[in-house]
């Protein structure tokens, strides 16, 4: 079994995937990862809902199991990008049919977007807005039952990008990071300034 990580702004272990090299820096707060090529947490909504659709759910993770209650986990992502769909990722995850993932991800058109996924069975996909550089903000939040995505160009003011509820949520949920390359040759990501806090986000459109 894979040892687990601390960092110390989380106040909770978290595990690496099996055959992840993630790294904890000497900067506190600071993790990175260079996901290998072809790698991704995707289940085609093309494939439909049949449990013989394994979808693509190989890249490295490092979650872990927040305390009961709201809260609010946040990062300045950096990603290398290369490729098509390399991605800094904020994923939440109740098991390989039920997740969801804030992704700061390089577009077809050669764009970074902010791109967002919630997956209840197959998943979904839908693009935020572009960024202009490799570096963003992101963040996932819990209220009550629900969860919230947003992101930020300055980790000050922050805009919403997904509302939702994950199914079955007497489950344990986890919640970390994940970096991808699903048609590259592999892809270094890096999340510093990490920050959680265990209160409630009062407000999801005001920017705050």
């Amino acid at each position: 079994m894979t040892a687990p990580l601390y960092v110390p702004t989380v106040p909770f272990a978290l595990a690496p995937s099996a055959g992840s090299a993630w790294v904890v820096d000497d900067v506190p707060g600071t993790v990175r990862v260079t996901a290998p090529p072809r790698t991704d947490v995707f289940l085609d909504p093309r494939d439909g809902v049949s449990s013989d659709s394994a979808g693509v759910l190989n890249a490295p993770t490092l979650l872990g199991t927040p305390p009961a209650g709201d809260f609010q986990l946040t990062a300045r992502v950096t990603v290398d990008f290369a490729a098509t769909f390399d991605a800094g990722v904020l994923l939440l995850h109740v098991d390989d049919r039920h997740w969801g993932k804030l992704c700061f991800e390089y577009s077809p058109d050669g764009v970074p977007l902010i791109v967002s996924v919630v997956t209840r069975g197959v998943s979904d996909d839908a693009n935020g807005f572009a960024v202009d550089g490799n570096q963003v903000w992101l963040r996932v939040s819990r209220i009550g039952a629900a969860y919230a995505y947003h992101a930020s160009l300055d980790g000050t003011r922050w805009s919403l990008v997904r509302h939702f509820a994950l199914a079955d949520p007497q489950r344990v949920v986890t919640v970390g990071f994940e970096g991808q390359s699903p048609t590259g040759d592999g892809c270094a990501v890096t999340f510093d300034r990490i920050g959680f806090t265990p209160t409630r986000l009062g407000d999801l459109r005001d920017g705050s």
